[in-house]
């Protein structure tokens, strides 16, 4: 089954080789298995249920509520020779009954169908009656209330499935679940006993930055000027706002699509439809643009307004960059944004509960702006994903600038809301600070407070800013009016404000300085872009859809001319090299005849940057575990740990397994660079690890070209995060410390210390952890004595002055527990 799925990868998608998690959740769903997989947007979730599709009899049926995504989908799907179509409003009766015959006539494999159509009798009757392999959901988190894109008609799905004659596998996909989403989807959707699968939300090529600034549309034209060549997205909350930036926009000369619920179905599809096919490269819309679009060379997304939630911002952020290559992310913020949500919240619904949701999610959304600590970190731990340290792709993470002391300024803001005497919304304090004349203010008596006028050197704006900043970093609150929701919030003290005043703790932000920069494609880019362009205009699909930016930016640095050199490129499998191949390689032999380029040289050339970068620059060495050779080094290992009665992990872990069997040590001296393994064990289980090595080679024809691994970071099936961010990762995703211990071969008390060293760097635990479990009350009164002694970094010290049968791990929960309860 492995050959025919990777067979299938290569001949229809063109690649060699699985993203992350892909590969285990196709399995998976091949076994039989329902299936829950959070994958973040541009992860690749339509290619985990088009492979099985392509795998299994009969027909999968992928529900979604994005007609723009099915389209697109199903354009990709026919242009690399697989049979799909979509029902859903856009079809005409005839469309709508030449489909339905051709499921009839078992002419396709996958079909994408709108929720609502799921109670339509005529599609159910003909349905019934067909073998359905696969019910596969995207976006599925729309089932929740708690969602930030909550859908009434994906509650029709689970009766839908139900009316089926066999229930087939049921598979669903989403890019954006909280924990209380993930719930919702596993309950509601009737999954059973379902595989889930958090592949991570992080998308490490997208650059994110957020700017704190009253001048936005100065910033904007400037941003828009440098980058008009590339793909991107100017997000606004408004119609009103969208047709403003639009207008100004073309004002400038420059080429610009428009997209909002006020213009009419037909020109809405008219002007997506030239932003996919790269008619014009840029388009102003309201946030219901772009859901579904699966355009993989968006290159930058601007935000003009800040979104209502951070599951709607990483969503839309997530459409930039999907081919994998460098992207930006800004988010353009005034305090003004807030109150525009707000507006928009009111006016949304009635519910008061959907209401009480979209405020809290909006309070999220306010404080991740106002953090000064790295954006992609606080967005992954939204989602209940740790990272820890820094990503060095964020505003904050590289904006130059320095840490600035704000107590004094913080002070004077919260000595003027105590001398208030009652809460008061965020203009009148502002306007308190800076000594306003207006009527309210001298009419409640402000202007004989000591504080009137005492930060007059702020403008209005950078005063809210600061403000605000306070409320996200704790040191302030905001309160609803219970009468109001949302309506009129209030600031208020908190206990944190008085240790403020008191001088106990400082107030530190950092000031930055965010510098801009535009990106460059060379020319034989520019001529194959060209191509690519003419054949979608003749095949009427979109550019992409013949080759993405990445695979077109492989060929202008490779100059292939060859079948086998142009297979070699990811994105192009056998049907688009029988399809377009041929073209492109012309292109670039003409290219290259008129360009006086010696193949042979541009090789050698390329070979000795590729070996400099190798051996100077590369930091990472990457190793892929061959499972089969894995397979066989466990049961070397699980015979040792038999002979010496001790833990397998203590022969060898399974990260030195795996470093094994992809690199494979046919000698004692390639044996020494591999990690984990020292002269003794060397010594001890060297010459059978040969052994087995040897023979796999041997007998599977392996041609070994072994590579010395020396100082470099081991990076095992992709997989970069340290043991520490793992384990945290599993903890994050339902998994106790014992299953964590079991699955990455670590002591108990080595997870204990990950979770002590998280905790000790204040940060608040997202998953259920009871220390005392590792401990009785009589034990932890011992420890606590000795702990107060010797000091909590002293381990050995108080493990020495307490009883042996005290466990490492007993002290380490004693010491948690401390952290937890303060």
């Amino acid at each position: 089954m492995k050959e025919k799925i990777l067979n299938i990868l290569q001949k229809y998608y063109g690649y060699k080789s699985f993203r992350r998690g892909q590969e285990d959740i196709i399995n998976s769903i091949l076994q039989g298995q329902d299936v829950l997989a959070i994958m973040p947007t541009g992860g690749g979730k339509s290619l985990c249920y088009q492979v099985p599709a392509l795998c299994m009899d009969g027909l999968t049926i992928v529900i979604s509520p994005l007609i723009s995504l099915m389209k697109d989908q199903v354009d990709s799907l026919t242009t690399m020779g697989i049979e799909a179509s979509y029902i859903n409003s856009s079809l005409s009766s005839e469309d709508y009954n030449q489909i339905l015959e051709n499921i009839v006539n078992d002419k396709y494999k996958i079909v994408y169908v709108a929720p609502e159509r799921l109670e339509s009798a005529e599609f159910l009757n003909i349905i019934q009656n067909k073998d359905i392999a696969q019910i596969a959901i995207d976006e599925a988190h729309c089932i929740s209330q708690w969602g930030h894109d909550f859908r009434v008609s994906y509650k029709k799905i689970p009766s839908f499935i139900k009316k089926l004659k066999t229930r087939p596998i049921v598979t669903t996909f989403t890019a954006t679940a909280s924990t209380e989403v993930r719930k919702d989807i596993l309950n509601m959707l009737d999954l059973i006993e379902p595989k889930i699968f958090i592949t991570g939300f992080d998308r490490e090529n997208l650059y994110i930055n957020i700017v704190k600034s009253s001048a936005k549309n100065k910033y904007l034209l400037e941003y828009v000027e440098n980058h008009k060549t590339e793909n991107g997205i100017i997000y606004a909350a408004t119609r009103k706002e969208v047709e403003k930036i639009y207008e100004g926009l073309l004002k400038r000369d420059i080429d610009v699509l428009k997209y909002h619920a006020g213009m009419s179905n037909e020109d809405r599809k008219i002007n997506q439809d030239k932003f996919i096919n790269d008619e014009v490269n840029i388009i102003v819309a309201t946030n219901a643009f772009g859901m579904g679009i699966d355009k993989p060379d968006i290159r930058w997304v601007i935000h003009y307004n800040m979104p209502q939630s951070i599951e709607n911002y990483y969503q839309e952020i997530g459409r930039a960059g999907r081919d994998g290559e460098k992207s930006e992310c800004v988010l353009l913020f005034t305090p003004g944004d807030v109150h525009t949500q707000k507006y928009l919240i009111e006016m949304g619904t009635e519910s008061v509960a959907r209401k009480t949701i979209q405020y809290n999610k909006l309070q999220q959304m306010v404080d991740l702006v106002y953090s000064n600590s790295c954006y992609r970190k606080s967005i992954l731990e939204y989602f209940g994903e740790v990272m820890l340290g820094k990503c060095d792709n964020c505003s904050n993470c590289l904006a130059e600038g320095q840490i600035i002391d704000k107590t004094l300024d913080a002070q004077k803001v919260i000595s003027c809301i105590y001398r208030m005497k009652r809460n008061y919304g965020l203009t009148m304090i502002v306007d308190v600070l800076r000594g306003s004349k207006n009527k309210k203010v001298l009419e409640a008596g402000f202007d004989k407070l000591s504080t009137y006028g005492i930060m007059k050197d702020y403008s209005n704006e950078g005063l809210k800013t600061f403000i605000n900043t306070l409320v996200s970093h704790g040191f302030l609150e905001i309160k609803e009016n219970p009468g109001s929701r949302g309506s009129f919030p209030t600031i208020c003290l908190n206990k944190q404000s008085l240790k403020v005043l008191k001088g106990e703790i400082k107030v530190e932000f950092k000031e930055v300085k965010v510098a801009k920069e535009s990106r460059n494609k060379n020319e034989l880019f520019e001529v194959l872009s060209d191509l690519r362009k003419a054949i979608a205009v003749k095949e009427k699909i979109a550019p992409y859809m013949v080759f993405g930016d990445a695979t077109l930016l492989s060929m202008a640095n490779i100059y292939p001319t060859t079948e086998e050199e142009i297979l070699n490129i990811s994105g192009i499998g056998q049907v688009k090299y029988e399809k377009y191949g041929q073209s492109f390689i012309n292109a670039i032999e003409t290219y290259m005849a008129d360009k006086n380029i010696n193949k042979s040289e541009l090789i050698k050339k390329e070979q000795n940057n590729i070996d400099e970068t190798e051996g100077l620059n590369k930091d990472f060495f990457e190793v892929k575990t061959d499972k089969n050779l894995y397979e066989l080094l466990k049961k070397v290992r699980a015979k040792y740990a038999r002979i010496e009665s001790i833990p397998y992990h203590m022969v060898m872990n399974k990260n030195t397994l795996k470093e094994i069997s992809g690199r494979y040590p046919l000698d004692t001296e390639k044996l020494s660079d591999i990690s984990g393994l020292g002269p003794k064990k060397i010594d001890k289980y060297g010459e059978e690890i040969i052994e087995v090595v040897n023979n796999y080679v041997e007998e599977n024809n392996i041609k070994v070209n072994w590579r010395e691994k020396k100082r470099k970071k081991l990076i095992i099936d992709g997989e970069s995060r340290k043991p520490k961010e793992i384990a945290l990762d599993l903890l994050n995703q339902g998994m106790d410390v014992k299953s964590v211990s079991n699955k990455l071969e670590t002591s108990v008390y080595s997870i204990l210390g990950f979770i002590y060293d998280y905790i000790k760097e204040d940060n608040e635990l997202h998953f259920n952890f009871n220390p005392s479990i590792y401990y009785c009350e009589d034990e932890k009164e011992l420890i606590k004595k000795s702990i107060d002694k010797f000091g909590e970094d002293k381990m050995r010290d108080i493990k020495k002055s307490l009883p042996d049968y005290i466990r490492y791990e007993s002290i380490r929960a004693v010491i948690i527990e401390k952290y937890i309860t303060a």
